[in-house]
């Protein structure tokens, strides 16, 4: 007689699917397990079994889970199991050597990682929950970007995620083949298939990450880490791939998987797995004969070179040293047709260099921003592509994003990331259609400190801006801040001297030192910042000539409120005196701080970012702003920028813009300057 236990367990097994789910298996190609891959984004399986997580579209992302949860902890003990997995992969880039963005092996609480974002995100997680403990995520990322707000190491590497996207640990990617004890780089973008070995121990807690461009596991791995997973796994935990493409796409291949509780995975024999179809037959030697025969026809001969010469007047004519410049390049094809022919009905804004435009990318539908800049110089072309090409690889969440470019004989089609609620001083002067609370002010002025602090200290080099302010401010669907027009912004080694260059910027943001040495520094772009945290927190500009009985110069005005005991008297009175008191008198005393005549009296931008976040408290004394008076001095290089606010009544015009447009119609610009990046005046 059958014990009744067993029975009883055998019947819970049969009917509990969290119960009778596979611990162990093996796919060798997908065709015939469709049903057991749960996929969601643009992944799919293809009809000769290969798994295809993403394409070349940019900016999407595709998730490939085993559609039941495993068991990776003990019930009763709540142990961890140990667990291995083996799969295939091969990263194949649009474009030779510019991968975008990489794949991961993924656990997960959630198959369906909800709220997860593409490109430097790889899919898993967005802005807001990156690093969340909650997250429960964990990750084996193969990254062919590197990211510098997430401290990547390089374009080609293998890091582990752990609830966030800045690794615990990274390597190069690199394996040991045929046995051997050298380690060998291995390009993540190669096109090759590649046979990675993941494999955790919770006994000794460790985790070992092995690659190798064969059906045989290496010896030894190329990452190992000390790390408890308890934590990080609840009981029940899904298993698969996550994947994303950014600015640059590739298409992520995986041509089969092998999963395994308490035990090692089955490695794969890769010669029995589907693979990439070879490149297409060269027709080199037919389009020759062809070619040959129509040139003997010298009347069709004449008629073609016409017609070649035409076209030739309207096609992107590439150049060599353009093959260099990132990011990337668009056709002017994709971007006419995306602005719908550049008509004036889409047309967010022009300044100083140029027009903008609304588009749409046809083949991803993301909307973006258009610039087009007249450049007739070829030298200044060159230039202005190693601009391009250093501005176009900075990444935080709190710059605009710089998306890619075209050149057409002598104009420039700058791409950005398209900003739906417009520049930040459409909301804090004159009479704005929404007031902008003070917990969302207070947002943007954080968000924008953070994202200078990445152009001063945390990129690979020193980025001096040149140009903050209100209306170079441009806020997102969430109203989040994102500093951007880069037009007037130069680049430094960290600790070089920076060298004399032209004054440049706007009246009432300028730092009174640049009109006696013309050198702009961090320090410069400090005082600008000081005078938006006051125009910011008062609701009123710098400068304003026409405020009664005189002219109003802002921080003179908070100074004095400072010193008479009534600070607050300045804080934005459309607020209804709904605000947060201390954080308002912080944020009025750091403007003051950061405004201060003398360079070396005012902090740095990560002292700003402390204060902001309350690490550092404030000093409760403030130095005096310096007998040093900018305005006498200001005036004497005037014809180097443009006094902005007398062109305001253009601009109302066109105030009704909902786009990433500067309704201020600021317009200083260098005179003179064909190099600026960005042009002025719209704010993309």
């Amino acid at each position: 007689m059958a014990n009744p236990l067993f029975i009883l367990f055998f019947f819970s097994f049969l009917t509990n699917p969290s119960l009778s789910q596979l611990d162990d298996f093996s796919f060798s190609g997908f065709k015939h397990v469709s049903n057991n891959m749960s996929l969601s984004g643009i992944s799919q399986i293809q009809n000769n079994g290969i798994l295809r997580l993403t394409n070349h579209t940019s900016r999407l992302q595709g998730h490939a889970f085993y559609p039941n949860p495993i068991k990776f902890k003990n019930s009763r003990t709540g142990k961890m199991v140990s667990f291995s997995t083996a799969f295939a992969f091969a990263i194949v880039p649009e474009y030779t050597k510019l991968g975008g963005h990489g794949l991961a092996f993924t656990v997960a609480a959630d198959k369906e990682l909800n709220g997860s974002l593409p490109s430097q995100y790889l899919g898993l997680l967005n802005a807001n929950d990156n690093g969340n403990f909650s997250n429960h995520v964990f990750a084996v990322e193969f990254d062919t970007v590197q990211d510098f707000e997430f401290h990547d190491i390089n374009d080609n590497h293998i890091g582990v995620d752990i609830n966030s996207l800045v690794s615990n640990v990274s390597v190069n990617a690199s394996c040991f083949n045929n046995g051997g004890s050298v380690k060998e780089e291995l390009y993540l973008k190669s096109g090759k298939t590649i046979q990675a070995w993941i494999d955790y121990d919770s006994g000794r807690n460790e985790l070992n990450v092995t690659l190798s461009l064969t059906s045989v596991k290496p010896k030894f791995a190329v990452l190992s880490y000390n790390v408890d997973l308890s934590p990080i796994f609840r009981d029940y935990m899904y298993i698969g791939f996550s994947s994303s493409t950014g600015l640059l796409a590739s298409s992520h291949y995986v041509f089969g998987w092998s999963f395994k509780i308490n035990g090692e995975a089955k490695s794969l024999d890769l010669s029995a797995l589907p693979s990439l179809p070879g490149p297409k037959k060269n027709h080199t030697a037919l389009i020759v004969g062809v070619s040959v025969s129509a040139v003997a026809l010298v009347v069709l001969a004449g008629v073609l070179a016409l017609y070649l010469v035409h076209k030739i007047k309207n096609m992107d004519v590439i150049e060599d040293w353009e093959l260099d410049v990132g990011p990337h390049r668009f056709s002017y094809k994709e971007l006419k047709k995306a602005t719908k022919g550049f008509r004036d009905k889409g047309l967010l804004g022009f300044g100083g260099f140029g027009r903008v435009y609304k588009g749409t990318l046809p083949n991803s539908g993301t909307l973006v921003a258009v610039k087009q800049i007249s450049h007739e110089s070829k030298q200044g072309l060159r230039e202005f592509a190693s601009e391009i090409a250093s501005i176009g690889r900075l990444r935080h969440r709190n710059l605009v994003q710089l998306l890619g470019w075209c050149r057409k004989k002598g104009d420039l089609l700058l791409v950005y990331d398209y900003m739906p609620n417009g520049s930040l001083d459409r909301y804090i002067y004159d009479e704005p259609k929404m007031i902008l609370t003070w917990e969302q002010r207070f947002k943007i002025i954080k968000g924008v400190a953070s994202g200078l602090l990445y152009l001063h200290e945390e990129w690979e080099q020193a980025v001096i801006h040149r140009d903050v302010k209100a209306a170079n401010v441009l806020l997102d669907a969430e109203l989040n801040g994102r500093l951007g027009d880069f037009g007037l912004a130069k680049l430094y080694e960290h600790g070089a001297n920076p060298s004399t260059t032209r004054v440049v910027g706007t009246l009432g943001y300028l730092a009174p030192e640049l009109t006696r040495t013309g050198k702009p520094t961090t320090s410069s772009d400090v005082f600008a910042f000081g005078a938006l945290l006051l125009e910011v927190a008062c609701g009123r500009r710098p400068i304003e000539p026409k405020a009664l009985p005189e002219e109003l110069i802002l921080v003179d005005w908070v100074w004095d409120r400072w010193k008479e005991g009534g600070i607050l008297d300045v804080v934005d009175s459309r607020l209804g005196g709904v605000y947060d008191e201390v954080e308002a008198i912080m944020v009025l005393k750091l403007g003051l701080m950061c405004s201060n005549n003398s360079p070396m009296t005012r902090p740095t931008m990560r002292q700003v970012v402390m204060f902001l976040e309350g690490e550092v408290a404030l000093p409760t004394v403030l130095a005096p702003l310096d007998e040093y008076d900018s305005r006498k001095d200001i005036s004497f290089q005037f014809e180097d920028y443009v006094h902005s606010y007398a062109a305001s009544s253009y601009f109302e015009k066109v105030s009704s813009w909902s786009s990433i447009g500067d309704g201020s119609g600021d317009v200083d610009v260098e005179a003179g300057s064909t190099s600026s990046l960005c042009g002025k005046g719209d704010s993309r």
